[in-house]
């Protein structure tokens, strides 16, 4: 589905299937990379993190969207308290996940961060990262 939506397009569009871990790709050969609740239910998203900084070019961004760790102390307490089972029934979905540290973490640069609990979402799942990240 993904490919024929992106032969409509009217940008030059490469769809590219390969684990975040390992991708298939020179090093610095990326302008922009999109991440879209990704970072929750990779298995080390540190890893996929680090993997994609050495595909960015210099001046590359990542445009990202995530959901994870909540600011709420007793939120965040139902979070790491149901995880386990989340993840089971969600794909391997982790809804505890500090994004913003990940990020750092990998060695990236936060340059743009928002952060709120989506409307109408249960707080438990719904707070929500959003910004951009260079190497």
């Amino acid at each position: 589905m993904a490919n024929k939506n992106a032969s409509k397009q009217s940008i030059d569009v490469e769809m590219l299937i390969s684990g975040a871990e390992e991708i298939e790709l020179p090093a610095r050969t990326i302008d922009t990379v999109l991440i879209t609740y990704t970072l929750c239910s990779i298995p080390s998203p540190n890893d996929a993190l680090k993997e994609i900084k050495r595909v960015m070019k210099d001046d590359a961004i990542i445009i990202f969207c995530e959901h994870g760790k909540a600011p709420d102390e007793n939120i965040l307490k139902w979070q790491n308290r149901i995880n386990p089972i989340w993840g089971k029934i969600a794909g391997g979905c982790n809804i505890n996940r500090d994004i913003p540290n990940i990020i750092n973490s990998a060695g990236l640069k936060i340059n743009n961060l928002e952060q709120m609990y989506l409307p109408s979402t249960p707080k438990i799942v719904g707070y929500n990262y959003w910004g951009t990240a260079s190497s």
